[in-house]
């Protein structure tokens, strides 16, 4: 492709989007930039403060279990404040919190703060995602939400390497700068990012104030998402749960698996965008369907893998999926969340992923443990394949409920009575009789 074509092809990636979205992105990207504690936390509890693994893994589950609270509050709390309030409360608290547990030594306080952390962090992802569907138009969503999540693992992967830099000078200094990054996203937020909130009339204020969490649950259709998108994250949480345990007892090195792993954060860096070109106007129902079964199948290549190169390979096959399903199923979501209860909807499909991470370690810990490596890969390939199935019985359901909407819209009257009216009543109704409704 030429430097011309490259270029053109940037541009249309970034152009039509307002520019709220990239003030939005721009607190994103800085977010992650400063994303250390979560990269190194295992580390500094183990090496650092000199405990065991298995309290670093209750710390880390502690956290977990914060995020997956926090992902309803926070979706309660984006309907009720307001996006903007919600984001502004949960980047101030994340940071407080963060340098708080920088000067923690007791083992109960550190365990108590990094819940507290792990609420304040994930309060906010309802709030950004809500409001990243109120500024954008339908049609560039998918390419907003790609956008965005491209801005995470840029971050993720520039942060997950100065947090190595940064441990061996100090490991209060990087919870520090998280702290000071995370305000910074407060500031970018306070100054530059207006309240989305549509604006209701009394009608409307009423319906939202009807919409609860029970709501939510009742809505078959969206938790028929959720359960899907938990299938779907249980997968890909196996990429840092399971392919670490399952690489060092078949004998490689840590270096090896970051070896590996590192090309999941290099794809999605270099293909999300110009993959979203590709995607973003396609069927959203085949989307889904093959970018599980890459998921399931390629960790369930992972089974054949022999050398660092092979379980690259395999890296290169669900980073692709995970590439694909990510902004689709955010877009799938947003479209079936009613305007004035996107908070809660969108809480509730983030607690979809903040459940995986918690399941996902226990799953793979138990499954390599009684059966070996090869069972939990297979069991990936099944997962997906189900969640494949899923996807696909799912958007064939959506796209016939669209089809008889838009035939009432068209007639201005229910699909049956329209058939009723153009049915003739008698063998001997004239054309315009039997017209008439």
């Amino acid at each position: 492709m030429s430097v011309t074509a490259l270029r053109r092809s940037a541009r249309e990636t970034v152009s039509g989007l307002p520019r709220e979205f990239w003030w939005l992105w721009t607190s994103t990207l800085v977010n992650r930039l400063g994303a250390f504690v979560a990269t190194f936390m295992a580390l500094y509890l183990t090496l650092d403060r000199g405990y065991s693994a298995s309290y670093a893994g209750l710390v880390a589950s502690l956290h977990g279990l914060g995020g997956v609270i926090s992902s309803l509050g926070g979706g309660v709390m984006t309907d009720r404040l307001g996006r903007r309030p919600t984001m502004l409360i949960a980047q101030v608290s994340t940071a407080l919190s963060v340098a708080l547990l920088g000067f923690m030594h007791d083992p109960v306080a550190i365990a108590g703060v990094a819940f507290l952390v792990g609420m304040a962090s994930n309060a906010s992802r309802p709030a950004v995602q809500a409001m990243m569907a109120d500024i954008v138009r339908p049609e560039d969503r998918v390419r907003a939400f790609s956008l965005n999540y491209w801005a995470i693992n840029l971050g993720f992967a520039v942060s997950s390497m100065a947090a190595g830099f940064i441990a061996e000078f100090s490991y209060l200094a990087g919870f520090l700068i998280e702290a000071g990054m995370t305000l910074a996203c407060a500031v970018v937020v306070f100054l530059k990012v207006p309240e989305s909130r549509p604006q209701h009339t009394a009608a409307e204020k009423k319906a939202a104030d009807e919409v609860g969490l029970g709501t939510v649950l009742r809505d078959r259709r969206f938790m028929s998402v959720v359960g899907l998108s938990f299938l779907v994250a249980v997968i890909f949480q196996q990429g840092s749960v399971g392919l670490p345990v399952a690489m060092g007892e078949a004998g490689f090195t840590p270096a090896d698996y970051g070896l590996a792993v590192a090309v999941n954060g290099f794809l999605i860096v270099a293909l999300q965008i110009p993959v979203t070109r590709l995607i973003e106007h396609q069927d959203p129902r085949r989307l889904l369907v093959v970018s599980s079964m890459l998921a399931g199948y390629g960790f369930g290549l992972t089974a054949f893998a022999g050398s660092v190169g092979v379980f690259a390979l395999t890296v290169c096959v669900w980073t692709l999926a995970e590439i694909v399903n990510a902004p689709t199923q955010t877009g799938l979501v947003v479209r079936l969340s009613p305007v004035h209860g996107r908070g809660r909807y969108q809480g509730m499909y983030t607690m979809s992923w903040s459940v995986a991470a918690l399941v996902a370690p226990l799953m793979s810990g138990f499954v390599i443990d009684r059966f070996g490596a090869e069972w939990l890969w297979g069991l990936c390939a099944v997962v997906g394949t189900g969640a494949a199935v899923g996807y696909g019985a799912l958007m064939r359901s959506l796209a016939a409920d669209e089809r008889v909407a838009d035939e009432r819209v068209a007639d201005g009257r229910p699909a049956d009575e329209r058939a009723k009216a153009s049915a003739p009543t008698s063998s001997t109704a004239s054309p315009e009789t039997a017209a008439k409704p």
